[in-house]
């Protein structure tokens, strides 16, 4: 506690000498700063102390106060509450009177000039921060004293490789100085570095033709060599220029990055003054008792203000095409699937789909496997049965995969890759009961572990429907997806034959974008096959046609978005959640 009371005293003390030396503000001397800084000097060394200082500097701050002597000096010397109110007070003081001394700064270079171009070197010109003079710009431009325009530079800044090589020298240079003339083995030298500068030096040395390194010996090909790298940090470091050449040397190297500085340039405003009188909001009675009220300014009442706007809740962008998807899907006779599982079993999410269990999508590296719970307690026993000799053995015209069908593969859980996965579920259901023709949609969250860019993320949105009914063929696949692309805007459609594993035949579907005039992929379907549906109990007269797209895709297009990464996570502009228009999908 004593420690860090000390080390403001002296802080403290540092500021008011410096605002002396540069003249800012009159020297602390016969006033309330003065008291304060004799006080705290007290207070560091009681053995020591300052003399009070006179009466009359207490009665200027507060009436109510008696001066320091006898006891009450005494007691306040004693009490460290007091003291640090009186510091407290002290940085108020300095704060004050340094956005005093900006505003007077700004307005009086003005007065006799017309522009103010560069707010970091009008700071550096008046030796006042910079941050105390941005702060004042914008309070003048508020009340209009002031114009100001934005004025944003691109600076470079040493990254904390960067500022290690600017002190020690480039890891190149320092290999080269390490090497004596006799040479040196490249056990001895990479000990003598270390790994880190030894790697980088080499590799860089080599580059620059300083080093000749053979199997087991380091020698100089050169005597003398500059270590140019260090020297063109220092001068960005020092706020120099550099070329285009060595810049991109640099950042190649990632020793330096950028850093945007902003300021302003400033002119006069309408209501411009060579100072700042405080308009007064109410008229008091003191004003009226002193007189002052006639020379008052008073605030003009803004009676066209509005109040707050009232903050509510506002959709994404995603809700919205969603939602007009979900109308669609209810338009043509579809009800939705519940897709509250994130967590599935890979038995449904792939065996269940007659997908292999040596598949490559079913490698860690393209899917989410959860490490607790790592596996699934509960399948319908009979159905596991006939899904694994579908897979060993084939059945209902199939000869099936003809390898071992592993049970603990199939209990692996996972976050679902595919909303699919819900679909397996809903018609093996349906299949536990007399056949009815269903047409069911779906349109939730899949995980996939999939590297992250500009259109793709680990984590999208599909949308996926199916029909189930009895003799259904790929022309009424084709017919019901002219008619659903037709509501999305799109009524030029293309199929490419394409493969699923749990699909055949199957299609990309392309459509016809009149914005971008050209073709492009809007999604996948095809016919579920015998192996997927019979295991499940299906007559075998019931087909299943379904197709799928991403509910990302769509978005992107309608509203001019070309990065996912700005439609869906943390880098979202929330402005764009405001103020996106109304989605006119499937409106007419």
């Amino acid at each position: 506690m004593e420690m860090n009371y000390i080390s403001l005293v002296w802080e403290l003390k540092q500021d008011g000498e410096l605002f002396q030396r540069k003249k800012h503000i009159a020297p602390l001397k016969n006033s309330r700063r003065s008291l304060s800084l004799s006080l705290s000097l007290s207070r560091r060394s009681p053995s020591r102390r300052s003399p009070s200082p006179p009466t009359s500097s207490l009665s200027r701050r507060s009436p109510s106060r008696r001066s320091l002597s006898g006891r009450d000096s005494e007691q306040q010397r004693r009490d460290p509450v007091n003291a640090a109110l009186d510091f407290s007070h002290l940085r108020s003081s300095f704060i004050s009177a340094g956005k005093q001394m900006a505003e007077e700064a700004v307005l009086g270079f003005l007065e006799k000039n017309e522009v103010i171009t560069d707010s970091g070197e009008f700071a550096v010109e008046k030796g006042i921060s910079h941050e105390e003079i941005v702060n004042v710009i914008k309070s003048l431009n508020g009340f209009r004293f002031v114009d100001a325009q934005d004025i944003k530079k691109e600076r470079w800044q040493l990254t904390a490789e960067g500022k290690t090589y600017a002190a020690n020298g480039s890891p190149e240079f320092q290999l080269f100085m390490a090497i004596p003339s006799e040479g040196i083995s490249r056990v001895e030298l990479q000990k003598k570095l270390g790994d880190s500068v030894f790697k980088i030096g080499c590799q860089q040395a080599i580059k620059n033709k300083w080093v000749e390194m053979g199997k087991s010996q380091v020698s100089k090909k050169v005597a003398h060599v500059d270590d140019n790298v260090k020297a063109m940090l220092v001068r960005i470091n020092d706020g120099e220029a550099l070329n285009q050449e060595d810049i991109d040397a640099l950042k190649r190297r990632k020793l330096i990055s950028p850093q945007i500085w902003k300021g302003y340039s400033v002119r006069k405003g309408p209501n411009y003054a060579p100072k700042r009188r405080k308009p007064a909001t109410d008229l008091t009675r003191e004003n009226l008792q002193r007189g002052d009220w006639k020379d008052l300014q008073f605030k003009e009442y803004n009676f066209s203000a509005k109040g707050l706007p009232a903050e509510g809740g506002y959709l994404h962008p995603l809700l919205k095409v969603r939602r007009q998807m979900q109308m669609i899907f209810l338009q043509m006779g579809f009800e939705e699937m519940p897709t509250n599982n994130y967590v599935e079993s890979s038995f449904w999410n792939f065996d269940a789909l007659f997908q292999p269990q040596q598949h490559p999508a079913r490698d860690s590296h393209d899917t989410f496997f959860l490490r607790e719970p790592s596996t699934t307690k509960t399948l319908p026993e009979d159905y596991v049965e006939r899904v694994k000799q579908i897979h060993e053995s084939g059945g209902h015209g199939s000869r099936g995969y003809g390898y071992d069908w592993k049970r603990e593969e199939a209990n692996k859980n996972l976050l679902r890759t595919h909303t699919t996965a819900v679909s397996s579920r809903m018609l093996y259901a349906l299949a536990q009961k007399p056949f009815e023709a269903k047409k069911y949609y779906s349109v939730d969250r899949v995980f996939r572990n999939e590297a992250v860019d500009r259109t793709h993320l680990a984590e999208f949105h599909q949308i996926e429907g199916l029909i189930c009914d009895r003799g259904l063929t790929l022309g009424d696949l084709q017919g019901v997806l002219y008619d659903f692309f037709s509501r999305l805007g799109m009524s030029k459609l293309r199929f490419k034959p394409a493969y699923n594993p749990y699909t055949e035949p199957s299609m990309e579907i392309f459509g016809y974008h009149e914005g971008f005039k050209k073709w492009v992929e809007v999604g996948n379907s095809g016919m579920f096959r015998p192996e997927m549906l019979l295991p499940m109990g299906l007559p075998e007269d019931v087909r299943v046609i379904a197709w799928g797209l991403s509910l990302e895709r769509p978005t992107m297009i309608l509203y001019g978005i070309d990065n996912i990464r700005d439609l869906f996570g943390h880098k979202v502009d929330l402005g764009l959640i405001k103020s996106n228009p109304i989605c006119r999908i499937g409106l007419q």
